[in-house]
């Protein structure tokens, strides 16, 4: 980074310049939960030492947030803190110093602060009480505006100028902004409509940063259906099953829950929960075989006994569904997989009941997935979260090469992240915690 971003002098050295008579100047660029923790954390400085002005290319940040809420807006959970950090899989080791500063109990109890109260559902996901984010943002913006950050909204960063400037693309024509430290937190590229939408790659890369590819997470997959299994059966919903993962290594997984059949394959959170492994199986392999125990209450002995009894008179589907209480789209799953002469072996039926092979092809579009894997590598960064190859510029949130199932995992380390950051600006500007409000 050149330009005007210069590391402050550290503690114990004489200051290279003369104080300056004015506040330093952060930039963020990005209205999500990381920036807007990052802004938090950096607003706390007095506001003679520091300005915090936040960019956002929509109407108004957090909209991915309160989009995130229209089904409830899971917060965080409440399992074992040593169960939570291995969501992080691969990245955990990176993501669980920002945990065990900013974890799922401290999360809550930030929420709280904001007048918000919580409860900790069946499953153990957090919700607020009124399962709505509208409450929780607003609280926080009020919070964010009181401290003296400003909000710049319809700013679409497009890199930097040749001065070293950060230039944004507004409504009034291209501006460049002086800061004295740089945070992007632009989230993943699944977001394309609310501005996540991985455009931040190529400025980076073209300045030495190290990008791993972005990548689908928490994404469906594609099967390849047959055309009238599609028409048919397309959105409705696979409830009460357990998938089965093996992976290349022999490591088996499986997880109940429910998952939804797709004009193309599978979605849902339960597809999710394996999205990662079976994305990376597809890309090592070309396809990845799951099964599906569409009759997890009963045994296989059970469903044979059942369906070897005389079938009579009856339809193929009536007997199916008296003798294992399978209809619907789970009976059309057998008719898509099986041969015909399946059903007549009341062993392998009751076998494929148990055990329904799917084989997916795809992982589907980044631009449809949850969230996204890959991105700013983190050994890209210093023990601030600033990069190497540029000083005064930060990166956070979804940003940064992470990934993590739905849950409330998600917005836990994205949340951390942006605190740490925020913390980080803080010190590569010289101001020490004690000045801080």
């Amino acid at each position: 980074m050149t330009g005007p971003m210069q590391p402050a002098p550290q503690d114990g050295c004489a200051p290279a310049e003369p104080v300056r008579d004015v506040p330093l100047r952060v930039a963020i660029v990005g209205g999500g939960p990381a920036g807007l923790m990052a802004a938090e954390r950096i607003a706390r400085a007095p506001p003679s030492a520091v300005r915090v002005d936040l960019y956002d290319a929509m109407p108004s940040v957090g909209r991915k947030f309160l989009l995130a809420g229209k089904g409830g807006l899971n917060i965080t959970h409440a399992e074992p803190f040593e169960q939570f950090c291995t969501r992080y899989s691969a990245a955990q080791d990176r993501v669980r110093p920002l945990l065990e500063a900013f974890g799922p109990e401290a999360l809550r109890a930030w929420v709280h602060a904001l007048g918000v109260s919580t409860f900790v559902g069946t499953s153990g996901r957090v919700f607020p009480d009124e399962m709505k984010a509208a409450p929780l943002l607003r609280a926080w913006l009020h919070r964010l505006r009181s401290a003296g950050v400003g909000f710049h909204m319809r700013h679409r960063w497009t890199g930097w100028n040749a001065e070293g400037l950060p230039t944004f693309e507004t409504p009034a024509g291209p501006v460049a902004v002086h800061a004295d430290a740089l945070v992007l937190a632009l989230g993943g590229g699944s977001w394309p409509r609310l501005g996540s939408d991985g455009a931040w790659v190529q400025p980076l890369a073209a300045r030495g940063v190290p990008v791993a590819p972005l990548r689908p997470a928490n994404c469906g997959f594609d099967v390849g259906w047959s055309t009238h299994f599609a028409e048919r059966f397309a959105g409705h919903p696979l409830k009460a099953v357990v998938l089965s993962f093996t992976d290349g290594e022999g490591c088996t997984q499986r997880r109940q829950g429910e998952c939804v059949v797709t004009a193309t394959g599978v979605e849902g959170s339960l597809v999710y929960a394996f999205s990662a492994a079976l994305r990376d199986a597809i890309e090592a392999t070309g396809s990845a075989r799951i099964e599906l125990d569409l009759a997890p209450g009963r045994s296989v002995d059970a469903l044979r006994g059942a369906l070897a009894r005389p079938r009579g008179r009856q339809s193929v589907g009536r007997f199916l569904r008296a003798a294992t209480g399978l209809d619907g789209v789970k009976a059309g799953l057998l008719h898509e997989v099986l041969p015909r002469e399946a059903f007549a072996d009341p062993g392998r039926l009751a076998a494929a009941i148990k055990a329904l092979p799917l084989t997916l092809v795809s992982a589907r579009p980044l631009a449809e997935a949850i969230s996204t894997a890959g991105g700013v590598r983190f050994d890209a960064l210093d023990a601030r979260g600033m990069l190497r190859a540029l000083p005064g510029v930060f990166c956070t949130g979804e940003m940064l090469d992470w990934e993590a199932p739905t849950g409330g995992y998600l917005l836990t380390a994205c949340m951390a992240s942006g605190r740490d950051t925020g913390d980080g600006v803080l010190a590569w500007l010289g101001l020490r915690p004690d000045a801080m409000r």
